[in-house]
């Protein structure tokens, strides 16, 4: 392979100082460049393709799925390893809420299954997931919430809390197996023998190190040199072999088993060049079965479905998903209305012709007698919400949002589906203030939930091109977390087809799956393709219906979470809509009293509640309205 310089991403915890310390010092710097993050972002750059080699958590390597670990390295434990606990101040199994540290993935997938293992004696359900950092979620601890801290911050509470559940020693009480949470893993053929002896050179370096590492870890945070020392000779084990790779085998199985995990094999890099014969490949015809069936499929697996599966096996596949979550043959709607307030807007997206820039003669905010003729028509159609977005405008204050709000519900007491993540984070911008204290004003005015807008594609380099004054694929996801803990539900959404590819459209339902695995906050899913037309300033990339139709059965396929998936008739047609229905969408979305932003690129769709009815029932479904939760407002029929 030809490249500069590898590219590697690792963790900058103590535990994994021994196996990076090598690599920062020549002559092996002038060979790799390194980047340090959390877990969670070393995963994202391995599976966006810009790292080519991370050190990261083994559950996030399963969820990408076919990667390979470079083998004799890890980082794991033989018994306590005192760096990843949950903590309570009462006993484990009468927990109600678990705050979370999601930096590592697989530490939130081995605390579900020890707590689920000394729970199931008792009956008891598992505890709710609430992602935060590892200060408030220590900081959280009280009454029936406990905490999962990892890492560096977990060695700064040692002590603290009478109640403490070590995961590397509840894992060997239950298997009598090693655990390793941590290895170097990226693509087949990322990494070459010259770069594996590379980086067991490092791994021998650090560890001759460790008991440097420890005092200098202990100068910079007070804690004892002595613990310290301990921690990385005695609690953390360094090696990968025979026994670890049979610890991880087994747990990426009970991940499976418990619905946590893709199905993954361990492979390493080095097997791919001693096999003369590579193993065969699972027979697509048996990839799609799993599909259909509803077992978690990994990143890998969503790729080559996108790549190799007919158009028919697909929807095929997607429809018995469909069947088996909505076995009633009942397609649902909502009469509503998506009122667009403004279109000021200073983000300057490439793809959207609606909006105009601040100053600009065509640039509007809808007063209240506009607004009042519109959501009156609502009424008189038996609509029972109002889905209020618009563009980013600079002098929109939180207020004018609060007051509009409380009008809004005295005067009309419609459903408030409101303000996307990107207005939520302008808002808080503006104003000062965290998300949360946005959302709680907003909420207390009259939101009742929050749309998916925005979402675009969850990757961030395409973001960047399409769209970079917008936030990143984590802050649209933080906002849309901190709603869902709330008790705020939303939808999810993507917008593909610019400079997007399979992979990043797979990336983005794995982002949007694992953050419904934490809050089980998003109702429902929708996706369309770029409406390239008149006031765009990007040339359209994959498109059309075909398309569509393979994108939509893929995510309900992917995300085996997410109870819902509409059709997106606005965009793609009324026929294509009913062909949706059979490519695993239960639901066919809004009456169209107006759309203005995919309306201003030349699609112009509209239908009211009696020809949705219609389409729903000639495509061989009874038809339902809903609301905003899908609950049915009108007997199936």
């Amino acid at each position: 392979m030809t490249r500069d310089r590898l590219r590697v991403a690792a963790v900058g915890y103590l535990n994994a100082r021994p196996l990076c310390e090598g690599l920062d010092r020549e002559p092996a710097s002038g060979r790799m460049r390194i980047d340090y993050a959390t877990p969670t972002e070393v995963a994202r750059l391995v599976a966006e393709d810009e790292a080519d080699v991370g050190l990261m958590p083994i559950a996030a390597a399963a969820a990408i799925g076919d990667l390979r670990i470079v083998r004799g390295i890890a980082i794991g434990s033989y018994g306590p390893v005192r760096s990843v606990a949950v903590v309570a101040d009462r006993p484990i199994e009468e927990i109600q809420e678990l705050g979370v540290d999601l930096s590592s993935r697989t530490s939130v997938v081995l605390a579900q299954l020890m707590v689920a293992s000394r729970r199931r004696s008792k009956g008891s359900a598992l505890p709710r997931l609430i992602g935060c950092s590892p200060r408030d979620a220590v900081d959280g601890v009280r009454g029936g919430r406990a905490a999962l801290v990892i890492g560096d911050p977990a060695l700064e509470i040692e002590g603290r809390f009478p109640f403490v559940l070590d995961l590397g020693e509840a894992w060997y009480e239950d298997t009598g197996l090693p655990f390793v949470f941590a290895a170097w893993c990226g693509r087949s053929g990322a990494v070459t023998a010259a770069d594996e002896r590379l980086l067991e050179r490092a791994k021998e370096q650090g560890l001759a190190r460790r008991d440097e590492l420890a005092r200098i870890h202990a100068e910079k945070t007070g804690l004892p040199e002595a613990s310290l020392r301990a921690y990385l000779r005695d609690s953390v084990r360094y090696g990968l072999g025979d026994e670890e790779r049979r610890g991880l085998e087994v747990f990426l199985e009970e991940g499976a088993r418990a619905g946590l995990l893709p199905r993954t094999r361990v492979r390493f890099f080095d097997e791919d060049s001693s096999l003369r014969t590579p193993k065969a490949a699972e027979s697509l015809d048996h990839l799609l079965d799993r599909a259909a069936s509803g077992e978690r499929l990994s990143a890998a697996e969503g790729e080559r479905l996108a790549a190799e599966a007919s158009l028919f096996d697909l929807g095929l596949a997607a429809d018995a998903v469909r069947r088996r979550k909505h076995p009633h043959d009942v397609v649902t709607y909502i009469v509503d209305r998506n009122v667009n307030y403004t279109n000021v807007c200073t983000t300057s997206c490439r793809f959207c012709a609606f909006y105009r820039p601040p100053g600009h003669a065509e640039g509007y905010i809808l007063s209240r007698e506009e607004l009042a003729k519109k959501l009156q028509e609502v009424k008189d159609a038996g609509g029972v919400q109002i889905l209020l977005q618009g563009g980013l405008h600079p002098d929109l204050r939180i207020e004018w949002y609060e007051d509009l709000f409380r009008w809004m519900k005295r005067e009309f007491a419609l459903g408030l589906h409101a303000l996307s993540p990107e207005e939520i984070l302008h808002i808080a911008r503006l104003e000062g203030l965290s998300v949360h204290a946005v959302l709680d004003r907003l909420h207390a005015a009259g939101l009742d939930s929050v749309p998916g807008g925005g979402a675009e594609i969850l990757v961030d380099h395409v973001r960047r091109k399409i769209a970079k004054a917008k936030c990143t694929s984590q802050d649209w996801l933080g906002v849309m977390r901190v709603a869902h803990h709330m008790g705020l539900r939303s939808s999810a959404t993507m917008m593909y087809g610019t400079v997007d590819t399979a992979r990043d459209r797979v990336a983005h339902l794995l982002k949007i799956r694992d953050l419904q695995d934490e809050t089980h906050g998003f109702t429902a899913f929708f996706c369309w393709d770029f409406q390239h037309e008149k006031g765009t300033n990007i040339e359209p990339g994959d498109h059309g219906s075909l398309l569509y139709l393979r994108q939509q059965a893929l995510a309900r396929i992917v995300l085996d979470n997410v109870d819902h998936v509409g059709a997106s008739w606005v965009t793609q047609g009324p026929e294509v809509g009913q062909v949706a229905l059979r490519f695993g969408a239960d639901d066919f979305g809004s009456v169209m009293f107006e759309e203005n932003v995919v309306s201003s690129a030349g699609t112009t769709f509209c239908m009211n509640a009696e020809a949705i009815e219609k389409r729903i029932r000639s495509a061989g479904f009874r038809a339902a309205r809903r609301n905003v939760h899908y609950d049915w407002l009108t007997p199936p029929a």
